[in-house]
């Protein structure tokens, strides 16, 4: 259990931490409490994206959809920050093996935003957050050994 809350507050024994580091990481706060608010933000986000998609049934809502999804996910991806600590989150984020999904998932992020306020076209801004929720899952089982391998190969099967 130790080796598990090291690992998810960013402290592990081949890593040093510098001032910098412990500025921005999260370790000043109790497990407990990182914890807490870990579940708290990832509610909030998920929240959000359901009240976002409630909102695009009410009349001119694709604006208020578009907002509280994105919202709903930055919240959601934002959570994971308190168990490991923001510095340590943007290292992973940007590690080869979720580069491309983590390109994808913030462009997608702007776009939907994008679609909806300056370009004011609907279908463009749908399909912008269903390539939101696919980048975000592709992105989330990343974390996941071999998750994505089964998900590639469940995925071939199925086509084949």
């Amino acid at each position: 259990m130790d080796k598990l809350r090291r690992v998810l507050s960013g402290q592990e024994e081949n890593e040093e931490l510098g001032l910098t580091a412990q500025v921005l990481d999260a370790s000043t706060l109790s497990y407990s409490t990182r914890l807490k608010w870990f579940v708290i933000c990832f509610a909030a986000g998920i929240l959000c994206s359901i009240l976002g998609t409630a909102l695009l049934f009410l009349p001119g809502g694709i604006k208020l959809f578009a907002v509280f999804y994105t919202l709903g996910n930055i919240a959601a991806l934002s959570s994971t920050c308190f168990l490991m600590g923001p510095l340590k989150q943007l290292k992973r984020m940007f590690e080869p093996t979720r580069l491309i999904a983590t390109i994808v998932m913030l462009l997608c992020l702007v776009l939907t935003l994008c679609a909806a306020f300056w370009w004011n076209k609907r279908g463009l801004a749908i399909i912008f957050c269903i390539l939101q929720f696919l980048a975000m899952t592709w992105y989330s089982i990343s974390y996941i050994p071999f998750a994505r391998d089964a998900v590639m190969k469940c995925f071939t099967t199925c086509l084949s």
